[in-house]
């Protein structure tokens, strides 16, 4: 007599149903992840601000997307990528004012982001505080005094400035120390071929190319060094705070902040 096969083939159906799902689950994951990797490496990758030299164009606490494809790639804007070339491959050239985020010369695990305020060619010097570019001093005009805090962490009233760069691009930029403070005054900086020279909006608390990188600073930056170009903040909150924290976010994200493009 034959045996009842029904509850058997049942069983087999469920368990090839429940593995048919598990494998398009999986399956969905990896692409999904695939993508991911592909934008952060080729598009757009997330970067967050943790220190304030770029006051007040960034803030501590702000989170922003860097385009990759902005100045081509390199072998530090590739994630893992092998020491196999040097320059870059589908080069652009960053434009006088562009914030980039780049690979610190003298230590290419650290990434930094500063404003392009020297082209290659070009001479930089600061005399009392005011940027001289090619022996031209950069206009600015006072906008107001905001609240932000010295080097040494006291709350201090300081001047912001609207400084405006040869080809037009203006920025603000603030003056902790008024014009006196230690990179107020400085030789002239000549930029070398396929080189850059970086400096942060908040000029008296920013380690920037003003500083050699024997004396710990950034020095000029090769082009190879760029990861992209900074586009938009994207989410931010108070300095102090943590963005995992979403119970939090009614008091601490800066909602004026968010999607603003950086210029």
């Amino acid at each position: 007599m034959s045996e009842p096969l029904g509850l058997d083939a049942d069983k087999t159906n469920s368990q090839k149903h429940a593995e048919g799902g598990l494998g398009e689950t999986i399956k969905v994951v990896i692409q999904a992840l695939a993508i991911a990797l592909v934008v952060r490496t080729l598009l757009f990758q997330p970067f967050n601000i943790p220190s304030g030299s770029m006051i007040p164009t960034l803030l501590i606490g702000d989170f922003l997307f860097v385009s990759k494809y902005s100045y081509g790639y390199s072998r530090y804007s590739i994630p893992f990528s092998p020491d196999v070339f040097s320059g870059r491959i589908l080069a652009s050239k960053p434009k006088r004012g562009d914030v980039v985020v780049f690979k610190l010369p003298r230590d290419t695990s650290s990434d930094y982001i500063k404003r392009v305020i020297g082209l290659p060619g070009d001479k930089i010097q600061m005399i009392e505080g005011r940027l001289h570019i090619n022996g031209h001093v950069v206009p600015r005009e006072v906008i107001a005094k905001v609240r932000t805090e010295d080097r040494f962490g006291r709350l201090t009233e300081v001047p912001t400035y609207k400084e405006t760069l040869p080809g037009g691009v203006s920025h603000t930029i603030i003056e902790i120390e008024g014009d006196t403070g230690f990179n107020d005054n400085t030789g002239v900086f000549e930029v070398p071929a396929d080189h850059y020279f970086m400096m942060g909006d908040n000029r008296d608390n920013s380690t920037d190319s003003r500083v050699p990188p024997e004396q710990g600073g950034v020095g000029f930056v090769p082009s190879q060094n760029l990861v992209g170009r900074a586009e938009m903040i994207f989410f931010s909150v108070k300095d102090g705070a943590q963005a995992w924290e979403f119970w939090r976010w009614p008091w601490t994200v800066r909602f004026s902040r968010l999607f603003q493009p950086v210029r």
